[in-house]
Formats: structure tokens, sequence, C-alpha cells
């Protein structure tokens, strides 16, 4: 029987899905399961999007451009400006969803072996990414007493070897909801510059930052214009995960190329998909300004919640609607099994997603768990009596 490749038996399972099958097992048993382990927000997609969806009235599904529509590219570009990004339509590049948008920027300035640095915890599906790539991850750790603030500079620069190509950061950040100050990205930027680096970041969440907080984009860096690569998709923008649309964009225009010729292998991003976040650009600030106050409310009951846990460590988040909390457990990967093969509270039990997914360095989070605070208000404060319930219980307990 032939053997799959490689890549095949080196591709990371998600921690985000990996429990799927026992969630599954638990519902079809009766249990009701609070989903925390995804970023799924239940806030409503915007009308425009939906309404864009239903009055379309073409009589061929098209083939787009392959960078994507020029319309949509050009209402991308003005909607960047309100942010103070300030890019050309062809400085945009639509992809299916971020994830295509980093895989093919890896793609185009990479070569198999060379290596990208990461702080950790990052986003699992990066690991995903830099595999599909042949590429090798660098992780520098962050800690979760400092709330995973960006790690010193000097311990970055010591990741650095001659097979360095890229940096890559998510601000705010998935899976922490840590926001990278400017002074912090300046800091980072000095190390891109010193060392002729790309510079990846992903800030999809840039409209979700709480307590006063600005985000400052990459793209407003001095002197590396040509090193940043800026990642973008309209899934959590807009509540519109099903809608496969991302962007990459950057002023280097020998990224862009390479970029664009790796979308033309793969034809062009969905017609219907593009049309919807095209309509989406219309939303009124005023969505987002509910948007944001609710996802406070949110994290301030989840966190909050889970820090009156006895045992429960978990930094405030100031963006993205993510946190990781450290729980008194063993093994929080077998805690959150256990959640949902052996326990409930009343016929409810929660899912989350063990942190050590979200790790590069083996053992690294190994106490540690994300949770999306994506659902009703009431549901997260049922997940925390659920949890409290758990631990006074879990046989792994370490105190």
């Amino acid at each position: 029987m032939p053997k799959i490749s490689h890549k095949g038996v080196e591709m990371p399972s998600s921690p985000i899905r990996k429990l799927v099958p026992f969630a599954e097992k638990a519902f079809n048993s009766g249990k009701r399961v609070f989903h925390l382990n995804i970023g799924q927000p239940d806030i409503s997609t915007p009308d425009s999007a939906l309404e864009a969806i239903k009055i379309f009235d073409g009589h061929v599904l098209e083939y787009s451009h392959s960078a994507g529509f020029e319309s949509y590219r050009r209402k991308l570009a003005d909607s960047y400006a309100k942010s103070d990004i300030h890019v050309t339509h062809e400085e945009i590049i639509v992809t299916t969803g971020g994830s295509e948008a980093l895989i093919f920027g890896f793609l185009a300035t990479c070569n198999p072996g060379d290596e990208i640095i990461i702080p950790e915890p990052f986003y699992a599906n990066y690991n995903a990414f830099a595999v599909t790539a042949g590429l090798t991850v660098i992780p520098v750790g962050s800690s979760i007493e400092s709330g995973f603030a960006l790690p010193p500079i000097e311990e970055i620069e010591n990741k650095i070897s001659s097979r360095t190509k890229a940096i890559v950061i998510c601000n705010p950040g998935n899976p922490t909801g840590y926001l990278y100050s400017k002074a912090e990205l300046e800091k980072l930027s000095t190390i891109v510059k010193n060392h002729d680096l790309f510079l990846f970041a992903d800030e999809v969440y840039r409209e979700f930052c709480y307590d006063g907080a600005v985000p400052f984009s990459v793209m407003n860096l001095k002197g590396i214009e040509e090193n940043v690569i800026m990642i973008d998709s309209v899934s959590k923008r807009y509540s519109m995960c099903g809608a496969r649309i991302g962007a990459l964009v950057s002023k280097n225009k020998e990224v862009l190329a390479a970029v664009l010729k790796f979308g033309q292998a793969r034809l062009s991003p969905p017609t219907i998909d593009q049309i919807a976040a095209e309509a989406a650009l219309n939303t009124p600030q005023s969505y987002f300004d509910d948007v944001v106050a609710e996802y406070v409310e949110r994290r301030n009951i989840l966190v909050n919640g889970l820090n009156k846990l006895p045992g429960v460590f978990c930094p405030m988040p100031r963006g993205a609607f993510y946190c990781v909390a450290k729980f008194p457990v063993d093994d929080a990967e077998k805690f959150c099994q256990w959640l949902l093969e052996e326990f409930d509270f009343e016929g409810d039990t929660v899912m989350m997603a063990p942190a050590n997914g979200f790790y590069s360095t083996p053992g690294a989070g190994k106490q540690e768990a994300r949770l999306a605070y994506v659902l009703h208000k009431d549901s997260l404060t049922r997940s925390i009596e659920i949890l409290k319930k758990a631990l006074e219980v879990y046989p792994g307990r370490t105190n």
C-alpha cells in the first residue's frame, strides 16, 4: 500500500478542532456543549452583506480577476484609509481567506528549509502553513505572567540565523488577545531592518480593541515599507467566517507579483463571497461600536469569572475575542477531553481548545487552554459555573 507524504505526516491536527469527535459524542448523548473552543462569533453578519447575496442577479457565476475584483480592491483601499492605512488597490491581492494569504505570502518569500520566527503562543494553523511551505517555525516564548507581551528584543535576535527569512505576528493576537503597542512594533521594525527580514502581520482583529486601546498597523512602520506584508480577512470583522475572503497587502511589488502567480494557479477567489465582502464595506461604524461594547462585556464576564476560580489565572486581553487561562490541572488537553467524555453539570459541559497546540516548543502550555468569548453573556456565565464544578471533581487537579 502506498504511503502518504512526509508533509501529510507532519501536518499538525488543529487543537481547535481535534476534540470535535468527543464534542459530537457528548452532544449525541444528550449533553449541551458550550463551544468556547472556536472563534465563531454569534454576532449577526451585517445586513448589507446578506442582502447583496440575496439580490445577486447575475446569470453566470464568473471567475474574478486572480487578484480579486478591482471594485472590491478599490473600495477596500478606501476602507483602509479610514484606519490610516494608505495603500492603492494595486497593493492588495484578494485571497480565499486570510489562511491562503499567509500561505501565498510564505510561498512567495521563503524557500523550503527557511526559518520564520513567531512569538508563542500563536494561532495554531501557522504551524500548518509553515509545513505547507516547507518552513521551520522558530518560536520565541512569551509568558502568561506578563500577559503575553512581546518577548525581549534580545531573545528575538538570538533566534536569528542564516536561514531566518521572516518574523510573524498577530495583532491583536490569537490566541492571547494581546495588543502590541507602537513601541513594541518599532522595536521589531529595527530587527527587521537590521537583518533584512520580512515582517508578516496578521491584523484580522484590528477592529476589536478595548479599554481605549488604539491599534497601530505595521503598514505605518517607517523605513521597512518593502519588508512588510499585512494579512487581512472579513471572517471576524463582519462575523462572516463562512465567506472565505482575505487579503494580502504590501508595498513590495516583487512580493505582489509572486503572490499573484500563486493566485493565478488557483484561478480566483470566490465570486459570491467577494460580492458579500464588498457590500460589507458599507457597514456603519455603529455596528462596530455595538460589537466592541458587547465583546467587552463578554470578556469581563469570562475573564473575571475565570480569575475567581481557585487556582485559575487569566490575563485580561485588550483585543480580539480570545483569552488563554492557566488551570490547576495536570494536563489541560486531558482536562478538555475529560470535560466532554466524562463530565457534565446538570447536563451541560464546556469545550475549550488545549493551548499546547498553540505552542511550537514541546511541553509548553501544558496547563493552559484558549477560550473564545463568542457566545452570549448568559452562556459565558453558565460556562464559568460548569468549569467551577468540574475543577472541584477533576481527578487530575494539581492544587
